[in-house]
């Protein structure tokens, strides 16, 4: 079978120490599906699951690096491989960074080099340069991070193999209750128990904020537009920073004491006020758990 769609395959490898967790977490954001140090010798088989015309996978990246090194000898033989399969778009990115740098970092993880782990760093860095040396040379992208912070390293990668709706964005907002626990994925959180509740107003308590009457209620108090008024700036100045950050999605959670009322207005509110400048998403997670128990 072949593949109606050509799947594009990433291969992350290079020196130890010069940013491939980083490099495979931006490949995650992107939206691949990620292995982290597979086995060389494993390739060929893993093309195979790919191949699949059952499964919807079309991107995958894939890290190998040394602490593989039993299978290394085989890479080049699954290199040949990538070769001849012509549903597959292959890329291998390459990372380094100077000696000197690598050194550094190793000393700030105190973690051992993969080839001396009874030796000095330096000896290990040397070695391993010399074995990756043939594979740098066949490398399609390669990236220097002798000088780049993290987010600078996931800006290029972004850049590189990102697709343009992939490099948007997006705003996230989250009704939730406290009762329930915090949501844990949420990068801020607000807690708006303090403003007026309509569970407290009989016919209204079966309602939630997305009925224009519990809104309304929510929205009419002067607590509540001052509120609205000051978390509106804040985000207006804050967005921008974490989008020039690297983030590709900020979740805001919105919290209230069951996630039926108050949350689920603001929530709404900050959705629809923000959509005109960002991608924005509006999730309720426990509006209807009073109304399941």
């Amino acid at each position: 079978m072949t593949h109606e769609k050509e799947t594009k395959l990433v291969i992350i490898t290079g020196m130890s120490g010069a940013g491939k967790t980083v490099a495979v977490q931006s490949f995650e954001d992107l939206g691949y599906y990620c292995v982290d140090n597979l086995p060389p010798a494993l390739l060929p088989k893993f093309l195979e699951l790919m191949k699949d015309a059952s499964n919807n996978i079309q991107k995958v990246a894939l890290v190998m690096d040394l602490r593989g090194r039993e299978f290394f000898d085989t890479l080049f033989d699954a290199l040949d491989t990538l070769g001849k399969a012509d549903w597959l778009e292959e890329h291998i990115l390459f990372l380094d960074a100077q000696e000197k740098m690598l050194v550094s970092r190793y000393k700030e993880t105190r973690r051992t080099h993969p080839l001396a782990p009874d030796g000095l760093p330096l000896d290990g860095i040397k070695q391993e340069r010399v074995m990756l040396d043939e594979l740098r040379g066949r490398a399609q992208y390669f990236i220097d991070t002798t000088n780049l912070k993290p987010k600078e390293l996931r800006e290029k990668i972004v850049e590189k193999y990102g697709e343009e709706e992939q490099k948007i964005f997006s705003v996230h907002a989250v009704s939730f209750g406290f009762k329930y626990g915090l949501p844990i994925d949420a990068d801020l959180v607000f807690d708006v128990r303090f403003l007026p509740n309509p569970h407290y107003v009989e016919h209204m308590r079966p309602l939630t904020g997305l009925n224009s009457e519990v809104s309304s209620y929510v929205f009419k108090w002067s607590d509540t537009q001052k509120f609205l008024e000051k978390i509106v700036d804040l985000l207006t100045f804050m967005l921008p920073q974490y989008k020039k950050e690297g983030k590709s999605q900020l979740v805001i959670a919105i919290g209230c004491t069951g996630g039926q009322h108050r949350s689920v207005a603001l929530a709404e509110y900050l959705k629809n006020h923000f959509s005109k400048q960002y991608i924005t998403h509006v999730s309720h997670r426990d509006i209807d758990k009073r109304k399941g128990h």
